[in-house]
């Protein structure tokens, strides 16, 4: 099974990423996962189940742990293409 994970944290800091946000970045980036787009007001990424479902858990401990108040979350069952 494929998953897609959406997810943003708070509180937003315009002017500087705050230490969450950061944290959330390096995250998704050093996961194993397709797809990773990172952008200011929102993150996405692709992969496995295991591998979505892991990097959530470590993105949630992480980033609480870094400041983040709020976590807003998805996610998704992608459908795997036809082989």
């Amino acid at each position: 099974m494929r998953l897609r994970v959406e997810f943003t944290t708070e509180p937003f800091d315009l002017d500087e990423a705050p230490a969450h946000a950061v944290v959330a970045r390096e995250v998704i980036r050093a996961a194993e996962l397709d797809a990773v787009d990172v952008g200011p007001f929102g993150n996405t990424a692709e992969g496995g189940a295991d591998q979505v479902l892991g990097t959530v858990d470590t993105l949630l401990r992480s980033v609480l742990a870094s400041g983040a108040t709020r976590v807003s979350l998805q996610v998704n069952v992608i459908e795997e293409d036809a082989k």
